[in-house]
């Protein structure tokens, strides 16, 4: 059997196992995974070692050199890169550390799990608006919102795009605060030439599905301080003093304990298999053309829809901030003011004849559910360019291979149509 496992072989497999998305004809994403991909996790299951082992090591030490960060410590989730990033801040053991009750500065256009570590760490959250076309907060409205109560911020790189970073090191710095960089959405994108995720003392990333890399579930945190590395490596896996620097001093002082199992800290299990490392890091290795091309569909896609002869600048497309070199894997599209009334029969619309669509991110956060339960004291009117994104945004996918003229045309008159519904 050994033998045969090749990847010729299982061709036929995959083909007769794989399903194609036949509900859409334009989906967020027409094939994560390559057939290599999907070689790469059965080689691990054919090895049977499935668990956390080489693989997962491997592909922390590849993501933080293609990043510039020191250290990479992967977790299987990018909501739990957010909570071992968020408690890994306030733990003991650590020096610079923010305490319960503490105020964190929040953008009001957020994913839950961006929130709910922080809430969970006794954190007050303090929510910000952003600006409605590059879906980012502006530097400047952070260092509004800070007071002696701010210890943390937890910034959010939105669908490739980013802020300006200089601005925000600089308040970091002179406020001595903690800075987590949310950068689920943006592998890959960078600020004059650095990383995003490297700038603060953590930042996290997600592997999921439709993402600029995916390997079903799975994410990274990295950081630049050896320290908070030992510290991630414990807390991911029940802080546990396995495996770190400190092994033989622990096993000094606590010699009546099994060494193998000694426990110095607190800590979750956020581990992650070998299998979804394996196919991670086979799409990590690509992931530079999958900027690429995501790119190029993205130009083609605006140019189209601007030179069409329907074109009535129905559509308000993402602004790149400057020094910004963004990485897409979302196009996300903001509805003429005109059309905000259309928008929920639209996204109807656009689905029925095929076309996938997600709202961005939340919406305005302050509107959901869990923010009355909670009884967060901000309102959702005091943010109404996070409510422009929701009352008037939607993203769609953009693809890991070129798009072709048919799949193009049929994109664009189906966005177009939305001025059959303004006449109905």
């Amino acid at each position: 059997m050994k033998n045969s496992l090749n990847l010729n072989n299982l061709k036929s497999l995959f083909k007769k196992y794989r399903k194609n998305n036949l509900k859409f004809k334009y989906p967020l994403l027409d094939d994560a995974f390559s057939d290599k991909d999907l070689f790469e996790g059965i080689k691990v299951i054919m090895s049977g070692q499935l668990t956390m082992s080489n693989k997962t090591k491997e592909f922390e030490k590849k993501f933080a050199k293609k990043l510039k960060a020191k250290y990479a410590v992967m977790v299987n989730s990018g909501s739990s890169a957010n909570l071992l990033a968020t408690f890994a801040s306030c733990n003991p053991m650590r020096k610079k550390r923010f305490k319960r009750g503490d105020e964190v500065l929040i953008p009001a256009l957020c994913w839950p799990t961006s929130l709910w570590p922080l809430v969970q760490a006794g954190l007050k959250p303090k929510f910000i608006d952003i600006d409605p076309f590059t879906l980012n907060v502006k530097a400047e409205e952070i260092a509004k919102q800070i007071t002696k109560n701010t210890k943390v911020i937890l910034l959010i790189h939105v669908l490739g795009n980013s802020t300006d970073m200089d601005k925000i090191k600089k308040i970091v710095k002179k406020k001595k605060l903690i800075l987590i960089e949310d950068t689920c959405e943006s592998l890959g994108a960078s600020y004059n030439g650095k990383s995003l995720g490297t700038f603060g003392d953590f930042g996290t990333y997600s592997f999921y599905y439709s993402h600029q890399i995916s390997s079903g579930e799975g994410g990274m945190v990295v950081c630049n301080d050896f320290d908070d590395y030992q510290l991630l490596l414990s807390m991911r896996a029940h802080g546990w003093s396995r495996d770190l620097n400190l092994q033989k001093k622990v096993e000094k002082y606590y010699p009546k304990l099994d060494k193998r199992f000694i426990f110095l800290n607190s800590g979750f299990n956020l581990r992650p298999t070998d299998i979804t490392a394996s196919i991670g890091l086979s799409q990590f290795l690509r992931l530079d053309k999958f900027i690429s091309i995501r790119k190029k569909n993205r130009a083609k896609i605006i140019k189209k829809l601007k030179s069409s002869k329907n074109w009535k600048n129905q559509f308000k497309f993402l602004k790149i901030n400057e020094h910004v070199n963004p990485s897409f894997f979302g196009f996300p599209i903001i509805l003429d003011h005109k059309y905000r009334h259309l928008k929920k029969k639209f996204l109807m619309k656009i689905e029925k004849l095929g076309v996938e669509s997600r709202p961005i991110i939340s919406g305005n956060f302050l509107n959901q559910p869990a923010a009355k339960l909670y009884k967060f004291q901000q309102k959702s009117n005091s943010f109404p360019n996070s409510q422009i994104v929701e009352d008037r945004g939607f993203f769609i996918g953009l693809h890991t291979k070129p798009i072709n003229n048919a799949k193009l045309n049929f994109l664009v008159e189906t966005l177009l149509s939305i001025d059959e519904l303004n006449k109905s």
